[in-house]
């Protein structure tokens, strides 16, 4: 989760302290449109597993705890 906060951190440098696991990243605006394959492709990197888009929702990437949930608890 740490690459993940400072991902976001990189791509908002406005934003101070923590991440809180459940906030909103898409309403907060801390990833838009135009980072998210980025974002995908980082958590595709630390998962170790290819994402197929057809097969998850936006929810999935809402949150960090969602996040952490979906693609980071991988048998």
């Amino acid at each position: 989760m740490e690459r993940i906060a400072a991902w976001l951190h990189e791509k908002n440098p406005g934003l101070e302290g923590p991440i809180d696991v459940d906030e909103d990243l898409i309403e907060a605006r801390l990833i838009d449109s135009m980072d998210f394959l980025e974002f995908v492709d980082l958590l595709e990197e630390i998962s170790g597993s290819v994402i197929d888009l057809q097969e998850v929702t936006i929810d999935d990437f809402r949150t960090l705890s969602r996040v952490e949930k979906r693609f980071l608890n991988l048998p």
